[in-house]
């Protein structure tokens, strides 16, 4: 995915990231008195953040050491708090479940590179990588992240329809429904909010991205914790369903394929592993339970998306387009929603 950057290369790297460095570098007994030394790469695929890989040889020069960079994208304190990510951050690394926090200055962070394969788009539908991310979603689900428990969907699409109400043109407020999405939102509460259903800590944007792999052991990590918070864990199954119709490397990155959404079997395979995973073998009824819960949230996912899809396009400048990503939702939005909803606005 092209990137239209900051101009951020090393030869113009914030004072303030270079004191970051040094002191990481530092801290790992190197000298960094040249900043010619230093290697910058930028990442391909992010979508909120900009995200460089940025090297630089020991003291002996026989390692290169690695470091991640992430510069924080225009707008994003209207999507989340960035303080609360951060102390999510270093919770979810201290549990062992992510890269450790190195440093931070004022527009970013640098973090522990991960020695890990970022998956691809493909990768999500391969059954054997499929079978371990299920059971690593289950494990970030049971974390006990510090702080209230409540679900968050609902009451951050009400705060983000307020956005977008706030920034969209007249012609982007009719085309998006945007007057009587407060309505569906609300439906969606009142139908989806079932006193039965799990709630867990969610990642909320588990694209194929936001997964690495360590080839040689197996080992699969969950990073990148911006939108991350308490919720219904069958909306997590569900955007991560979801992710399986996106590329974001291609040369068109904000094109969705609804046609790779995974089938029935697919869905049962995964949910099947996902509850299994803790030790129970499931009924088959739970099974379908989940599987039918997860469906009805999607309906949810592509809410918040394109209502992401649409602040984007005001506030972000990076090279994606975000109002026709957000066309995308809210169209299989409404497309879906005869499917699920009966005559009654109820959930068949």
């Amino acid at each position: 995915m092209a990137i239209k950057t900051k101009g951020f290369v090393k030869g113009c790297l914030p004072e303030e990231l270079k004191r970051v460095l040094r002191s990481v570098a530092a801290d790992w007994g190197d000298a960094m008195d040249d900043m010619e030394a230093l290697q910058v790469i930028q990442l391909s695929g992010a979508m909120t953040n900009e995200v460089y890989q940025v090297n630089w040889p020991t003291r002996n020069g026989e390692v290169v050491r690695k470091v991640l960079v992430r510069v924080y994208g225009e707008g994003v304190q209207l999507f989340f708090n960035r303080d609360e990510e951060i102390r999510t951050f270093e919770c979810i690394s201290e549990n062992g479940q992510g890269p450790r926090l190195l440093g931070q200055f004022s527009d970013g962070r640098v973090e522990e590179f991960i020695h890990a394969r970022t998956l691809s788009a493909p990768d999500l539908r391969d059954p054997v990588i499929s079978a371990l991310i299920a059971p690593k979603m289950r494990e970030f689900h049971n974390l006990d992240v510090p702080g209230p428990k409540n679900v968050v969907i609902w009451d951050r699409m009400r705060n983000w329809l307020c956005e977008a109400k706030l920034l969209c043109s007249h012609a982007d407020t009719k085309e998006f429904c945007l007057d009587t999405l407060g309505g569906e939102i609300s439906t969606l509460e009142r139908e989806l909010s079932e006193a039965s259903q799990e709630v867990g800590f969610c990642h909320n944007d588990l694209q194929y991205g936001n997964i690495m792999i360590d080839e040689e052991t197996n080992l699969i990590t969950i990073i990148d914790y911006e939108y991350a918070s308490y919720n219904p864990v069958a909306y997590d199954l569900a955007n991560h369903f979801c992710e399986m119709a996106a590329n974001y490397h291609t040369d068109t990155p904000h094109v969705l394929d609804y046609s790779k959404y995974p089938g029935p079997e697919e869905r049962q395979r995964f949910v099947r592993i996902y509850l299994s995973s803790m030790g129970n073998l499931p009924s088959d009824a739970q099974v379908e339970q989940l599987v039918h819960d997860v469906e009805k949230y999607t309906l949810a996912n592509h809410l918040f998306w394109g209502l992401w899809g649409i602040i984007s396009a005001y506030v972000n400048k990076i090279d994606f387009d975000y109002i026709e990503y957000a066309r995308q939702r809210f169209h299989q939005y409404w497309l879906r929603k005869p499917a699920l909803l009966g005559s009654s606005g109820r959930f068949r």
